[in-house]
């Protein structure tokens, strides 16, 4: 019986093992190939945030760990629109990271989404220590008057290490959310882009992403 017991106990094990192998993808990032010059971007003031999310992108829906697909979101009403959705997320939060410009000359971001991929709930309470939230996508800076370009569409990937299990729990009972956290990851990153704030570029690897 004791035999019987640590096999399968070294079974699922193994198999927990297995599955978060698994979802390991490539290297998960916080990275774009260029940023603005502070002295450019402090004379910029946003007056338009433009966030395009394609009805292209595949949305999932389904209750699993790792859903296959490019827009996954779940802490907004399922009857909602996840397009709309993820739109607005990213439109706030690019205006709060936008907010330290504040010059004379009226500038828009016009923004892409390429994958919003955050955790299920099926992982948040399945994992620990492990899941990223991926966000991707597209921005070009035009002058707001003119629709001139000034600065060429360029891809941010805003990957970050989302908390599960007992860590989001606890952060839950905080106040804490999925969409404060993507939020305060994407203001973060605009802001590094901007050169108004720490350059938070680097590579990770995360088990569940």
């Amino acid at each position: 019986m004791m035999n019987f017991t640590r096999r399968g106990a070294l079974g699922g094990a193994l198999a927990a093992v297995l599955l978060l192998g698994a979802c390991v993808g490539s290297t998960f990032e916080t990275a774009y190939d260029q940023g603005v010059a502070a002295e450019v971007s402090r004379g910029w003031r946003v007056v338009a945030v433009n966030v395009t999310v394609p009805r292209t992108l595949v949305v999932s829906e389904a209750k699993t760990s790792l859903p296959k697909a490019d827009i996954v979101w779940r802490e907004d009403p399922e009857t909602g629109d996840r397009y709309d959705q993820v739109k607005v997320i990213m439109e706030n939060a690019i205006r709060q990271g936008a907010a330290s410009v504040r010059g004379s000359r009226a500038v828009a971001f016009n923004v892409t989404m390429t994958r919003f991929h955050a955790l299920t709930f099926e992982a948040e309470n399945r994992y620990q220590n492990a899941g990223v939230h991926t966000v991707d996508f597209i921005i070009q800076v035009v002058d707001a008057n003119t629709g001139a370009t000034i600065v060429e569409a360029q891809q941010i990937r805003a990957d970050f290490p989302a908390l599960s299990g007992d860590q989001m729990r606890a952060a839950r009972a905080q106040g804490q959310t999925q969409k404060k956290m993507i939020t305060a990851h994407v203001a973060k990153t605009i802001q590094s882009w901007l050169g108004t704030g720490p350059d938070i570029r680097g590579q990770f690897s995360r088990s569940g992403g």
